[in-house]
């Protein structure tokens, strides 16, 4: 888009290697940007080893635990995914490798996360809450009670590997922690919708969000009429979300649920329960974070992800 000087263009889906040719015309005519690429790992052959290691960030969609990631995704996907994972180190790509988890009923986070870590393939893992835009969960209110709690034991678990002198790539953690130590508040919303990013649909309609391509409010202009500077800022986040107190800190969360409200405001506060179940502890353990880098026991550049927007939307 004309006026981004420092492009970031990231192939979303759908599957995006679906149209591999697509994906090669677009990275040889823009050599200079970064590049993001979300898929489901399963058609790495499709695009040549050369532009997988001209790729800056790769997320792979895998839920966590095999049957976990099969029980939403189908028998052997696992499998898949994770041996597609290993054939993109084989063809060279040496930039951040994410494991992008979606967490909906069968979810365990601290499990989960721990697993996927554990595997040594992924150099971070961040997760979506399957929230909002699917019907409600017949035992949300359960599933939130432990969702808090093994939010607890995974910030256990990280701080204790930081006092080790290693840094788990834990996404949402190391997002809002680098608000909490630089005193830069997070971006509105995080994951930049509207704001630093925009979503350019195959039809060449310019949308505020990638997932609101049939909303009335997302939509921009089109891509040969508009310029950078025209579409940011039309559309963001506002009340009951900019007066609150951690708003600096979550940045409003999603800006698809926070002017779609499928779940009303009940559905949404309970969501916003959630947010704060991960914000609180952070901020509590903010001091111990900074007194572990004054020591020198972890550098600041490793707390400090992610270092551009590679679509990791920070708030789950």
């Amino acid at each position: 888009m004309k006026g981004d000087e420092e492009p970031i263009i990231a192939f979303y889906g759908g599957e995006p290697l679906i149209n591999p040719s697509f994906i090669q015309e677009v990275m040889d005519e823009k050599p200079d940007a970064k590049f993001v690429i979300q898929t489901n790992a399963t058609l790495i052959d499709a695009l040549p080893a050369k532009y997988w290691r001209k790729m800056d960030t790769v997320l792979v969609s895998i839920d966590g635990r095999r049957e976990v990631t099969d029980g939403y995704r189908g028998h052997g996907v696992y499998e898949a995914v994770v041996q597609g994972a290993k054939k993109l180190r084989e063809q060279g790509f040496r930039g951040d490798l994410i494991a992008r988890m979606t967490l909906s009923e069968k979810s365990d986070v601290y499990l989960d996360v721990i697993h996927l870590l554990s595997l040594e393939i992924f150099d971070h893992v961040h997760w979506q809450l399957d929230v909002i835009w699917s019907p409600r969960w017949l035992h949300f209110n359960a599933w939130a009670k432990q969702y808090i709690e093994g939010l607890r034991m995974l910030m256990d678990c990280w701080l204790d590997a930081l006092r080790k002198g290693k840094v788990l790539g834990i996404v949402p953690f190391l997002g809002v922690l680098k608000t909490l130590l630089t005193g830069k508040p997070i971006e509105v919303p995080p994951c930049g919708a509207g704001s630093t990013a925009v979503a350019i649909s195959t039809d060449g309609r310019v949308l505020a969000c990638p997932i609101a391509v049939e909303e009335d409010w997302a939509y921009l202009g089109k891509l040969e009429e508009t310029t950078w500077r025209s579409v940011r800022g039309k559309v963001t986040i506002g009340e009951p979300c900019s007066s609150c107190r951690y708003f600096h800190l979550c940045g409003g969360r999603c800006l698809y649920s926070h002017i779609e409200r499928l779940w009303g405001m009940g559905g949404f506060r309970a969501v916003c329960r959630l947010t704060l179940g991960l914000i609180k502890p952070l901020t509590k353990i903010k001091q111990e974070v900074t007194n572990l880098v004054r020591k020198g026991m972890v550098s600041l550049s490793e707390l400090l992800y992610p270092p551009y927007n590679n679509t990791t939307e920070i708030i789950p």
